[in-house]
């Protein structure tokens, strides 16, 4: 389990295919405290840690993932947004996140307001999920608050230290991004048949 305090920003150095599968090596502050069969978050993906060679690791995405989140449209050089599993006495700072995308959004705009930023994203609502205002939503790994909640869209408000330690200042208009939902909102969703 994690909660979306993203925790570094890892870098890709290679990538590998090996049939349908891609193995992403990055370089992270913290791969010399990394264990192999580890779970770690990428962009709110959870992989495994398969291999570590000084200060570099390496994980395996399988074709189900590539799929179903942004991982394969990364390339080398590309920063990635990574964090550990939740210690069992650790604070509880984000929310409740799996590491399981629901599915990917396209950013819709990036609004400078002097100081902060509003981005907006855009979602396939026939998947079933929804976001509520003032709700939690993960984007790339990133637990955010929710306002301006709609069938298929919804903004986040970044402060300047979100959008300086994660991908975010990489991300514009266009760009696609993994999104898990609230996990309540899932499960309260599912129960009244949406």
């Amino acid at each position: 389990m994690f909660t979306g305090i993203i925790e570094a920003l890892g870098q890709v150095t290679d990538i590998r295919e090996e049939n349908t599968n891609k193995h992403f090596t990055l370089s992270s502050p913290f791969t010399p405290e990394l264990k192999i069969d580890q779970s770690l978050a990428h962009n709110g993906v959870c992989l495994t840690v398969v291999s570590i060679n000084e200060d570099k690791y390496t994980v395996t995405a399988i074709d189900e993932t590539l799929k179903k989140t942004n991982l394969n449209d990364l390339k080398v050089g590309d920063k990635v947004n990574l964090e550990r599993c939740m210690q069992a006495n650790g604070r509880f700072d984000g929310h409740v996140v799996q590491g399981h995308v629901d599915q990917t959004g396209i950013c819709e705009s990036v609004v400078d307001e002097n100081g902060s930023w509003i981005f907006t994203f855009r979602y396939d609502p026939s998947l079933g999920n929804v976001t509520v205002e003032k709700g939690s939503i993960c984007v790339n790994g990133i637990s955010l608050t929710v306002f301006n909640s709609k069938e298929s869209s919804f903004s986040v408000a970044i402060i300047p230290y979100t959008y300086e330690h994660t991908n975010l200042h990489q991300v514009k208009p266009g760009d696609m991004v993994n999104l898990e939902f609230d996990i309540i909102g899932k499960y309260v969703a599912r129960l009244l048949g949406k």
